[in-house]
């Protein structure tokens, strides 16, 4: 699979949620540019929870790695952009 990657600036950033077994999981949604931005979301696990909310904000500039995952449950379908670098680039 190729890299995946999209540049956009963070709009939303939802509170962590962190489940009985101790996993983590947060929620951000970026804003693309172009003709016809579009709104994506996409969520980090474990430690990188503590590293989005430090070093990123809303506001911000980014490019966001991430793969696509997929699962089913209850014979329901549903598929999560899960990033897993996340990189402040500067507006000249």
């Amino acid at each position: 699979m190729e890299k995946l990657s999209l540049e956009g600036t963070i709009v939303k950033m939802f509170d962590t949620q962190v489940f009985e077994s101790g996993f983590k999981k947060k929620e951000f949604v970026i804003k693309t540019t172009g003709d016809y931005p579009q709104m994506v979301k996409f969520e980090v696990v474990k430690d990188k929870c503590d590293n989005l909310e430090q070093y990123n904000k809303v506001g911000d500039f980014v490019n966001v790695s991430f793969n696509i995952r997929g699962n089913e449950y209850k014979e329901k379908f549903y598929v999560s952009l899960s990033a897993w670098k996340i990189e402040k680039i500067k507006v000249v």
